[in-house]
């Protein structure tokens, strides 16, 4: 299989200031941001045949299930997150995390990834400069997302540190990690600004791939609006052969349940939505990770997570 040629400049790649170009420059426009130089490390595109496995590495086991997952959106999408390496000698390298996306990178057949080239084995001064590139760069939603997800998993970062370090909130950071869980065609649709992430953030809410494809489409063909996207969800128009019908008798959305939805969603830090049906209701509160999870039962019941 023949890799697509794919460009850099994804997530922590676009914080990463790339290799020394043989004419020493790069052509870009004038007026363009670029990284800050990061001490020891820099981005660069290797052959995956050239990357060693790291021998120390604990992890021997690698879902296969979330491994196919990852070469579907790879297959799709590209590789979003580089790996990090370390030189070996000429165009050799040795893995130092990332053996799961260079795994799956191999295996549909990509000849070249972007790699993080690190000449440091300061890993905390690594994330830290990427932390402050971070908060000085203009990526894309999806960029975002992917450098977020990285610096949580590659260098233990936590969202409370990113939020601090970069001025954001901790529900921006919460919600844009979330754009990673949208279908690959969804993504590469907001990764090309072809769609927003206001209209990304309203697809999370539907469940099924192949729904998310469908309402994305109508978003470019039709020129959707984010209120009216969140409209069709809600009537359950994803353009489904097999959708379920509306009840003819559906009631209007009642004020005060809306009401407390956002007053809800504000003392949680996140999405809280409130269904109300004929005899009974529920409350459904949406989270991102773990972390978020700990932390959204703290904020419902104090203590309850103490062990």
């Amino acid at each position: 299989m023949s890799q697509q040629r794919r460009g850099l400049g994804k997530g922590l790649g676009a914080l990463i200031p790339q290799g020394p170009e043989p004419s020493g420059r790069d052509g870009s426009p004038s007026g363009e941001r670029h990284p800050e130089p990061v001490n020891g490390a820099y981005l660069e595109e290797i052959e995956v045949g050239a990357v060693t496995p790291n021998p120390r590495q604990p992890r021997q086991h690698f879902d296969e299930e979330a491994l196919e997952e990852l070469r579907a959106s790879i297959a799709e999408v590209g590789l979003l997150q580089p790996i990090v390496v370390r030189k070996l000698g000429p165009d050799r390298y040795e893995l130092i995390m990332g053996e799961r996306r260079w795994r799956a990178s191999k295996e549909v057949g990509l000849d070249r990834i972007p790699a993080i080239v690190r000449e440091t084995g300061d890993d905390d001064l690594l994330r830290d400069a990427l932390l402050e590139n971070l908060h000085r760069q203009q990526l894309n939603p999806l960029e975002e997302a992917a450098a977020y997800q990285q610096l949580l998993d590659d260098f233990g970062a936590t969202h409370d540190e990113l939020a601090k370090r970069i001025g954001r909130s901790r529900p921006h950071i919460t919600n844009t990690l979330r754009l990673l869980n949208l279908s690959p065609s969804v993504q590469r649709r907001v990764a090309a600004g072809v769609i927003s992430a206001g209209h990304a953030r309203a697809l999370l809410s539907v469940d099924d791939s192949d729904a998310q494809d469908r309402l994305a489409r109508r978003i470019v063909e039709e020129g959707l609006s984010v209120r009216a996207l969140e409209e069709l969800i809600v009537l359950g128009e994803t353009g489904g052969a097999d959708k379920p019908r509306r009840s003819p008798a559906r009631s209007a959305p009642n004020p005060a349940v809306e009401e407390w939805s956002r007053r809800l969603s504000d003392a949680f830090d996140t999405r809280v939505k409130i269904n109300q049906g004929r005899t009974k209701g529920k409350i459904v509160v949406e989270f991102a990770t773990m972390e978020d999870l700990e932390r959204i039962i703290a904020a419902m019941a104090p203590g309850a997570t103490d062990r």
